[in-house]
């Protein structure tokens, strides 16, 4: 009887993952709606009283009223408002609505009303989202080093105060002689609290000049700058949308570069945070591991020491994948469990996977690449992270010691 192969780390960890967020979302969606449901129902009763108290007043009916409405709920959605706001498709306006399109911020007070508008927004949005993506990528790569270089240097001056380190010691070929230094990469939670530092410092500083400049309070200007740096963008509130402001130039400047910084920021913080939860989650599962542990292997454990030559675990030690056609017969099954015999299939599926590792070697090598290439046969161009992980996992600590 062919046994259920276990799940990996990798496919563990996802399901773990996606089992958490679903709690996440449920839990989040539980608090928001004790919170705004009350105020929502409130808000409802006092519009209908309003409705009907208008139209008792002025001998309104009710249908002509709500037409009025919807005529008035679809010039809103157009960019129509009472008080004066600034055109909305003008050239500084147009350029406001792009930047939100190729962050994925996504305010939604401007949209294309034209059929040829519609069209261009999905070819442009499709290359234009992806650009800025890398943009995000490469601002995270060059982050990463600059917080790496300096805490690198702070960390040579604590071994220079310590005595670990000479006084005239300088980077360069010397540094692979010092043993404190070699191989030394900066903490991920270090990385996340001066991302997290100068985050709350750029939300802070952004919020006060929304606060003064757009006449919001201060907590209104704090989770704007949130949802907008996250790139989230509700939409109930947006900045530079007046019709004139006081130093106009030099408002939509700094809301340029703050808007700009913040997204950069928060997206780095981001993926940081990301790598810390990855840790919990192998937390998590090695103290599933080890719970399964005495139970599930004890007989193999037990054995293993019985029978020193045990090509399963030989196999298992050099990461080598084998494909064995057909079921086991109970005979195979006897000795694999027993740990007593090598089965003739194991030792032929053994021989076949090492002579097709050595015509690999050979022939990689003939063609010019690398033999470190071919060490591991389960490895593949994804297997140190793509993107935003692949990045994290070269430059910091407890993303490689995970791996």
């Amino acid at each position: 009887r062919r046994r259920l192969a276990p799940l990996n780390e990798d496919n563990g960890r996802f399901l773990l993952l996606a089992a958490l967020i679903a709690a996440y979302l449920s839990a989040g969606a539980t608090v928001f709606s004790a919170l705004e449901s009350p105020s929502e129902a409130a808000a409802q009763l006092r519009w209908n009283r309003t409705l009907h108290n208008f139209s008792r007043i002025f001998n309104i009916s009710l249908p002509e009223l709500r037409a009025f409405l919807r005529s008035y709920e679809a010039a809103m959605a157009a960019g129509i408002r009472v008080d004066a706001l600034r055109p909305r498709w003008d050239f500084p306006g147009a350029f406001y609505f792009v930047g939100t399109v190729v962050s994925t911020i996504g305010f939604g007070m401007t949209t294309p009303a034209t059929v040829a508008g519609k069209v261009f927004l999905i070819v442009y949005g499709l290359f234009g989202c992806a650009g800025t993506i890398l943009f995000f990528n490469l601002f995270l790569e060059r982050i990463i080093s600059l917080l790496a270089f300096i805490m690198k240097a702070c960390h040579e001056r604590q071994l220079r105060r310590s005595g670990l380190l000479p006084p005239n010691f300088r980077r360069g070929p010397a540094m692979s002689g010092v043993g404190s230094l070699v191989g030394w990469k900066p903490s991920v939670y270090h990385v996340m609290l001066i991302l997290g530092i100068f985050a709350i410092t750029l939300s802070c500083c952004a919020s006060a000049m929304y606060t003064a400049v757009e006449g919001w309070n201060y907590v209104d200007s704090l989770y704007y700058c949130f949802v907008t740096f996250s790139t989230i963008g509700f939409g109930d509130l947006v900045s530079s949308q007046n019709a004139a402001y006081q130093n106009q130039g030099l408002y939509r400047f700094g809301n340029f570069i703050f808007i700009l910084m913040g997204v950069c920021c928060i997206y780095s913080l981001f993926n940081v945070i990301s790598i810390v939860i990855k840790q919990v989650l192998n937390w998590v599962l090695k103290k599933f591991e080890c719970r399964c542990c005495p139970k599930c292997h004890k007989s193999s454990a037990r054995l293993g020491r019985r029978n020193a030559i045990t090509p399963g675990a030989r196999l298992r030690r050099h990461n080598i994948s084998m494909d064995t056609d057909g079921q086991y017969d109970s005979d195979t099954e006897g000795r694999r469990l027993s740990g007593e015999m090598i089965s003739m299939r194991e030792l032929t599926a053994s021989n076949k996977v090492s002579l097709a590792i050595l015509q690999k070697q050979l022939s990689e090598t003939a063609n010019g690449y690398p033999r470190n290439v071919c060490i591991n046969t389960r490895q593949n161009g994804f297997s140190a992270g793509v993107g935003a992980l692949a990045i994290m996992n070269n430059r910091l600590a407890e993303t490689s010691d995970s791996r």
